[in-house]
């Protein structure tokens, strides 16, 4: 109520204020009207008497006015929801002024639709692009995957192992792309933890051996409510990373014993600095790691924390320059196998 009453009280003053010429003009001619029938010695009460009636009209129709003003004001007000509508119908215009200023609008608005169609028209043509290009260039890496692996040597292996990095890559632009329309693309079921991380971990074994890094792996024993396909990407990249910064040592992937449900990928890598961990998960946020060895792109964890977001999962990173990096993966619901 006082919320109204003050809304009210607010749009009382503007109305006042746009009506101030006028106010100023009627009062001026109420002085005139009374200088002139002093002027004439004629009796106080006929003159108190039209200055009433007259008052009393002018209030009335002032009243009329401000009613008609609150409720277009009010109107408009509540057309601010709806202003990406394109055919959003605004109260009718009492002057020439105000049909030329709707007028202005509708051309706008009619500018502004075009524009965002010719837009939609260009990123839905760029996503086509892209998806067919992604997906194309599949068949000349798989080419050279046959022809590197038909012959052992050093220099195959070192092809083989850049080979996969653009395979990565290649796989990173397909689910960025998917990502847009990512819902369409959801299978939410019970999924085996173990399954999952045994995928990514299948996937990187080979770079496992060839950097000599150790794995702790613990069973997991749980099973998460999640989208298998796009959490097994989440890992991925998280063990690109570890693998990426972790040039001796070991990685461990385990359950967090404080924390219920929440995968945790530990590694003993450079680490992050700590200017930098607020911002990993910003698109194209490379950080001072990224700087130096020109390696990052600053999509995988932006990709990560997007997909998770989406899966109502978490994801937070704790590191400490020289010691490693700990990822903890906050999976949300779990039954525990064998309750």
């Amino acid at each position: 109520m006082k919320k109204l009453v003050k809304n009210i009280f607010c749009v009382f003053g503007c109305y006042v204020k746009q009506n101030a010429l006028i106010i100023v003009v009627t009062l001026i001619s109420f002085g005139i009207f009374f200088l002139v029938f002093s002027l004439y010695s004629l009796p106080l009460e006929a003159v108190a008497y039209a200055s009433l009636l007259v008052s009393v009209f002018i209030l009335l129709t002032g009243l009329v006015k401000f009613i008609i003003f609150y409720r277009k004001h009010m109107m408009l007000k509540n057309l601010r929801h709806n202003i990406i509508v394109s055919d959003v119908v605004l109260p009718a215009s009492k002057d020439l002024i105000e049909r030329d200023y709707q007028e202005l609008i509708r051309i706008i608005q009619e500018n502004r639709t075009e524009i965002i169609n010719e837009k939609d028209r260009a990123f839905t043509d760029m996503m086509d692009y892209y998806t067919i290009w992604a997906h194309q260039i599949k068949t000349p890496i798989a080419a050279m995957w046959l022809i590197l692996q038909s012959e052992q040597s050093d220099a195959n292996d070192e092809l083989i192992e850049q080979l996969f990095k653009v395979e990565q890559y290649v796989e990173m632009v397909l689910q960025y792309l998917r990502t847009e329309n990512m819902s369409g693309d959801l299978v939410l079921k019970r999924y085996s933890l173990d399954n999952i991380v045994k995928q990514a971990v299948r996937k990187y074994a080979k770079l496992f051996i060839r950097k000599k890094i150790k794995l702790n792996y613990r069973e997991l024993n749980c099973n998460v409510l999640t989208d298998e396909k796009w959490l097994v990407f989440v890992i991925e990249q998280i063990l690109s990373n570890a693998l990426k910064y972790t040039n001796s040592g070991e990685i461990s992937i385990y359950m967090d014993p404080d924390l219920p449900c929440t995968l945790v990928i530990e590694d003993t890598g450079i680490g992050i600095e700590k200017e930098d961990l607020p911002r990993v998960f910003e698109k194209g946020y490379t950080g001072y790691n990224g700087r130096y060895d020109k390696k990052s792109t600053g999509i995988g964890l932006y990709l990560c924390k997007r997909i998770l977001n989406r899966l109502s999962h978490t994801i937070e990173i704790e590191s400490e320059v020289g010691k490693g990096t700990k990822v903890k993966i906050g999976l949300g619901m779990e039954d525990i196998m064998g309750d």
